[in-house]
């Protein structure tokens, strides 16, 4: 019987790695594993797929305010062989990109400078705890007066929501590392850049991927309230035209395109992060 519980899960009997790759049980279980994993996952998928498409017909709830998931898909693919539906996607994307790729090229010097350096960590702390408990939409208007309805505003917006996530994953994960690991470094004769190359960041990269992940999402989701009050294109803008239009199909299709974007770019940041810790165990 497979665990049921994380209980279960953390105290079942394993072979250790040795064992696992002398007899080749590593890579059977796994497989049947992930299979079983996989097939779960599409199972819950499948459900919520058939109570979307039923609940509507059978009268469960009004189909006009939500219809069958199969008129909602066939709206989606009329937009995406207009070109209507990759307009707004990439519009998203592209604000959504830049202020990522922004706030991750200035969260994770910054919080690593703050986390290695202590002048550093108690000259930004207070400002950081200052900023870091402002809501991003809160703000919104502010970035609007200052900076226009336009892009900048936009990108503003997502640098702002994903630059502290990251931010406090990067001071965690440097802040956090193993002291025996630093130890050795410095028994080793490495000076401090090189410790904190070779050995620290490497050792930070799965906290700081916990706070990019995070921020991969909330990129996505506050761009879709930016777009809703001050834009002509994207998928916030699309999903509060056909709302106010009542072009309820429309509206699930962006929706669901939304929620699509948002776990691709998940899976891809797991990849990536299993990418740069292949060095782990």
């Amino acid at each position: 019987m497979p665990s049921l519980t994380v209980v279960d899960e953390k105290t079942e009997a394993r072979p250790n790695p040795r064992q696992e790759a002398s007899v080749h049980a590593k890579g059977v279980s796994l497989r049947r594993r992930r299979a079983v994993t996989v097939g779960r996952g599409i199972s819950g998928v499948v459900a919520l797929a058939l109570i979307w498409e039923f609940a509507p017909l059978i009268g469960l709830v009004d189909a006009y305010f939500i219809p069958p998931l199969h008129v909602v898909l066939a709206e989606g693919w009329r937009m995406v062989n207009s070109g209507e539906l990759w307009q707004h996607v990439s519009a998203s994307l592209t604000r959504s990109v830049i202020g990522f790729s922004l706030a991750i090229a200035t969260a994770i010097p910054l919080g690593a400078a703050i986390a290695w350096y202590r002048p550093a960590r108690e000259f930004f702390t207070p400002v950081l705890e200052l900023f870091r408990n402002t809501a991003a939409l809160a703000i919104l208007p502010v970035f609007m007066l200052i900076l226009g309805i336009g892009e900048t505003s936009k990108i503003a917006i997502v640098l702002f929501a994903c630059f502290f996530p990251i931010l406090l994953a990067t001071i965690s994960g440097v802040a956090t590392v193993d002291a025996h690991l630093v130890r050795s470094a410095k028994v080793l004769g490495l000076s401090p850049v090189a410790t904190f190359r070779k050995v620290v960041f490497p050792a930070a990269v799965s906290t700081i991927f916990t706070g990019v992940r995070i921020s991969g999402a909330a990129a996505i989701l506050v761009l879709i309230a930016a777009e809703m009050i001050g834009a002509t294109a994207g998928l916030g803008f699309l999903i509060n035209y056909a709302q106010y239009n009542f072009l309820i199909p429309k509206m699930y299709a962006a929706i669901l395109t939304t929620s699509l974007i948002g776990v691709a770019v998940n899976y891809g940041l797991v990849a990536l992060e299993r990418r740069f810790s292949q060095w782990r165990a």
